[in-house]
């Protein structure tokens, strides 16, 4: 143990140290759970463990990051788990909480940049198990070895195999669109808004991919689409249908997980909201309404146009 007059000095290294740490544990966390109040929390509780442990305790741990990574893993399963229980009583459909970023010297910058926090790809892992959802980041994004990952899901190593390829198959399957560069996102988003302001249908479809998906999460508490909305037609006559609606709203083009997208301050009957823009083949694939205030918190919203 170290003495009192060493301690405060000890305390502040171990501080700084976890310090350095800590945005790359905040994206483990928010990648695993697609929440920022989740990581958050689950960040500061891997701090308490840490500096709970004793002198002999914390010099076993020969790699900090390495520990702390699946230190924070095991924490967010917990969360994982606990969340799938609220889903089920969740009103409408169910998205992760955005992250929108001013990109210069933002506190979160750091992890936006990761491509597997991008939207689309959160919204692929919020279907897998919580068991697949660990195994399977923590493995393939983050290379924690996998009887690591056993001991945190409390199984075998072979079955924690099993989990991350589970999750790996899946979201192969589902084939979330990459992210572009943002300069052709900024193209795209720009016309896209001129052809909606437009009011014109055929111009709106035409910037619309196929299989674009339009996916609201209100909660219950705010209003968006409940059900999933799929197609170029069925999509943009919604979006022209809510701008006849709620008339001459303004968004500001903002971050949203490192992709462009709109940020709603509250205008008239429109409450607040974050839209992400997923963009593949030159057109807009995905519109992700979030509107769940609880999910909102965090979000740096303009003052009302």
């Amino acid at each position: 143990m170290t003495t009192a007059s060493e301690s405060p000095a000890a305390e502040q290294t171990l501080a700084a140290t976890f310090t350095g740490h800590r945005a790359h544990l905040v994206g483990v966390a928010y990648r695993l759970t697609g929440s920022v109040a989740d990581a958050e929390d689950a960040v500061q509780e891997a701090w308490l463990r840490l500096s709970g442990l004793s002198d002999r305790a914390r010099t076993d741990i020969r790699d900090l990051r390495g520990w702390l990574t699946t230190v924070v893993g095991r924490i967010c399963l917990d969360r994982l788990r606990s969340a799938a229980v609220r889903r089920e009583r969740y009103v409408g459909q169910w998205l992760p909480e955005p992250v929108v970023t001013s990109g210069e010297d933002d506190p979160l910058d750091a992890v936006v940049r990761d491509d597997g926090v991008r939207m689309a790809a959160l919204v692929v892992l919020d279907r897998l198990t919580p068991e697949q959802r660990v195994a399977f980041v923590l493995h393939d994004a983050f290379d924690v070895p996998f009887a690591e990952i056993a001991d945190s899901l409390g199984c075998t190593v072979t079955t924690a195999r099993q989990h991350a390829s589970r999750g790996r198959r899946a979201v192969a399957e589902a084939d979330p669109p990459p992210r572009v560069a943002l300069e052709e996102q900024r193209e795209v988003l720009e016309r896209f808004l001129a052809a909606v302001a437009s009011g014109d249908l055929d111009a709106v479809v035409s910037l619309l991919h196929p299989d674009v998906v339009m996916v609201g999460d209100g909660g219950g508490k705010a209003k968006t689409a409940v059900h999933v909305v799929s197609g170029a037609d069925k999509v943009a006559r919604l979006i022209l249908g809510l701008m006849r609606r709620y008339g001459d709203v303004e968004g500001r083009p903002a971050l949203v997980n490192g992709d462009l997208g709109l940020v709603f301050a509250a205008q008239g009957e429109l409450t607040p909201r974050v839209e992400a823009i997923v963009v593949r083949d030159g057109r807009v694939a995905g519109v992700y309404d979030m509107s769940n205030p609880d999910k909102l918190g965090h979000v740096p919203f303009p003052e009302a146009p």
